[in-house]
């Protein structure tokens, strides 16, 4: 069993109380490509992307953002 990184976009969503689509307007982040991290179909993490959204959400904390978890 090895490690993967993941984007906790649908946490962040939540706690936040906003949409994709509104995390898209105030990142300028393509609805898709957040759509595709949210659901865990990319399989490359654009830190600028990582960057958009910690300075959207006024998040100073990563792991925040990105997790470490076990792959099946």
């Amino acid at each position: 069993m090895g490690k993967k990184v993941v984007v906790n976009i649908p946490e962040l969503l939540k706690k936040h109380g906003i949409s994709l689509r509104e995390l898209s307007r105030l990142t300028d982040i393509r609805h898709a490509a957040l759509s595709e991290l949210s659901n865990q179909k990319r399989h490359n993490i654009n830190f600028h992307h990582i960057e958009k959204i910690a300075e959207a959400l006024h998040i100073h904390d990563i792991r925040e953002i990105i997790d470490l978890v076990d792959s099946e």
